[in-house]
């Protein structure tokens, strides 16, 4: 097939608006935070931690709404035997936001923390800070894999261009002003990625709608036209596993450097909240028309468009709803508009995934763990170096490996079952110590992968309560393979034995050395008898009274207004104005 001129016309605009967006960004901020102090390292990080309501609302947005959001949302509710009731993303990120804006956000920032390790390493100190930086990076790298692989597999249903240029154009672009700007052009392409995807997808809706080949979906919902209602339903042998996979977005959904740096940019604490509140909001509004998507998907007689007789799904090609909807039910024109907007979405979700891993290790790795005497330039430029490397290491995964979503899902599912339950600890159970972290972390660790993975093809080496033994067709090759599924909420019961194991180990520790039974030489991680937070935290960041931070502790900060970045709710002019 010929390469769609007008295709690439659109690409280059949408991609043109967003570099030139995110230059400008980092130009009008590059003296932020002089005049205040504050390093040019924070700066990038947390953004000299003024970030108005305006453009935190859809920063924080973007944290969970994009390529992976919107792809996965039209694919669930397309997908026969899943529907609308296995679309668990827009309800569980919404929640997600509001737990971290009720219980986190506050402390967080309250606290003056610059990135979500630097609770951990205080209380539990650089080597526990290191470990925990594990499963945080993995998780951030393979997302941003998995998503720019999405982009090139989109690009070449729409547009028909090569995949692998499409993905390294794209990461290249997010790398470039993510480097030169930090958090501010990420924060401020945010908000023109997040109106792309809105208006690109709200356009393709109507014009699929009145497609001829699509059934009425108010019908196809209850009845069977096509293929299985798209509402779908929850059979009650899969009760327990439609919970854990729920369980596993709201409050797996917390535990992330992305959305804790939004938490940290804000201008004040009470702000980080609302910003949470506001963005649980926008991940609901941003869903609706994938949901539709996905619902017209459902609702399409395939023989009648240029697509052909056979569906998307018996293609194996589910994933891909979104982009197929948009080329074969829509106009070019629209379409090509749509695909702009996918490609912001995924632009949208890389280029945060990148800084937050960058900012981790230049802080939390190398400044706290190895060059606590680092000056400011050389952190700056370990976070330079790190936004190349890792954004160059998701890119070559998306190139090469097979496997990544599988990657990813395993990532999260540790994030959730290891870090969730140690910042639960580390933030609101006083007396948690490096022993329980370190016991937290195997416990979960190995109850997690015990289970298995079937994206992956590993098998389980712990058969919970209630697994079978299912097979599956390749509709391609026609090969069968057989899966183990467990149907036991094993993920969020491994993150509870993780957050139990913590306490419990931690005042077993306690009380074994501060009784006496167990000599204080023996207490070789300095967890109990000589606490070593002081020597590891700098002071802007150290917490001097106590460990733990208390409900009645979480009080307001006053916020902090940028010359450069205005917050909402000032008589200075919003961001919106300054970029039109």
């Amino acid at each position: 097939m010929a390469i769609h001129i007008e295709g690439l016309v659109a690409i280059a605009i949408f991609y043109m608006l967003i570099l030139v967006v995110g230059i400008w960004a980092a130009w009008k901020n590059k003296h932020s935070g002089e005049t205040e102090g504050t390093d040019r390292s924070e700066t990038i990080m947390v953004g000299g931690r003024d970030i108005g309501l305006f453009v935190g609302g859809f920063t924080m947005t973007a944290t969970w709404v994009g390529g992976g959001y919107i792809n996965g949302t039209a694919e669930y509710v397309y997908l026969p035997g899943f529907g609308l009731a296995w679309a668990q993303a827009p309800f569980g990120y919404a929640l997600s936001l509001v737990v971290g804006g009720l219980f986190f956000a506050k402390p967080m920032r309250s606290r003056g923390y610059v990135t979500m390790l630097d609770p951990f390493q205080q209380i539990y100190g650089k080597r526990m800070g290191g470990l925990l930086f594990i499963p945080a990076l993995m998780g951030e790298i393979f997302w941003s894999a998995a998503i720019l692989s999405a982009l090139g597999a989109t690009l070449s249903v729409i547009v028909d261009i090569n995949i692998k240029m499409s993905v390294v154009l794209s990461a290249l672009i997010a790398i470039f002003y993510t480097l030169v700007g930090g958090l501010y052009s990420v924060a401020y392409t945010d908000v023109v990625q997040l109106f792309c995807i809105f208006i690109g997808l709200w356009i393709s809706v109507p014009f699929a709608l009145t497609n001829p080949a699509v059934a009425d979906i108010t019908v196809t919902a209850v009845k069977e036209v096509y293929q299985a209602p798209w509402r779908g339903s929850i059979s009650s042998g899969d009760t327990w596993v439609w919970i854990d996979n729920f369980c596993l977005l709201m409050l797996g959904g917390i535990p992330w450097q992305v959305y804790f740096q939004r938490v940290l940019s804000a201008s004040s604490a009470t702000y980080a909240q609302v910003l949470s509140f506001l963005a649980a909001f926008g991940c609901l509004v941003m869903a609706v028309p994938s949901v539709l998507i996905g619902a017209i998907g459902a609702s399409t007689d395939w023989n009648q468009t240029s697509y052909g007789a056979i569906s998307p799904k018996d293609k194996d090609q589910a994933d891909m709803i979104l982009p197929i909807v948009l080329q074969h039910l829509c106009p070019p024109f629209v379409s090509f508009f749509g695909l702009g907007a996918v490609s912001a979405a995924v632009m949208s979700s890389a280029d945060s995934s990148i800084l937050s891993a960058s900012s981790m290790f230049a802080r939390n790795i190398y400044q706290m763990a190895f060059r606590q005497s680092a000056s400011d330039r050389e952190i700056v430029w370990v976070m330079r170096i790190t936004i190349f490397v890792f954004g160059g290491l998701a890119t070559v995964m998306a190139l090469v490996t097979g496997t990544v979503y599988g990657l990813w899902y395993l990532s999260s599912d540790l994030v959730y079952v290891i870090i969730f339950p140690q910042l639960l600890s580390v933030l609101f159970i006083k007396g948690t110590n490096t022993y329980g972290s370190v016991a937290a972390y195997l416990f979960g660790m190995v109850l997690r992968i015990g289970g298995g993975e079937p994206y992956l093809h590993l098998p389980p080496f712990i058969y919970y309560p209630g697994w079978t033994l299912e097979q599956r067709v390749d509709h391609l090759t026609g090969a069968i393979e057989e899966v183990v599924v467990q149907r036991f909420p094993f993920k969020t019961m491994s993150m509870l034995a993780s957050f139990l194991g913590n306490v419990g180990v931690s005042y077993l520790a306690k009380y074994l050395f501060e009784s006496g039974k167990l000599s204080h030489k023996y207490d070789f991680l300095d967890a109990v008898v000589s606490k070593h937070s002081a020597e590891i935290m700098d002071k802007t960041t150290l917490v001097a009274r106590g460990n733990n931070i208390g409900l009645s502790e979480m009080g307001p900060v006053k916020p902090r207004l940028s010359v450069t970045l205005a917050a909402a709710f000032t008589p200075i002019s919003s961001p919106l104005q300054d970029i039109l």
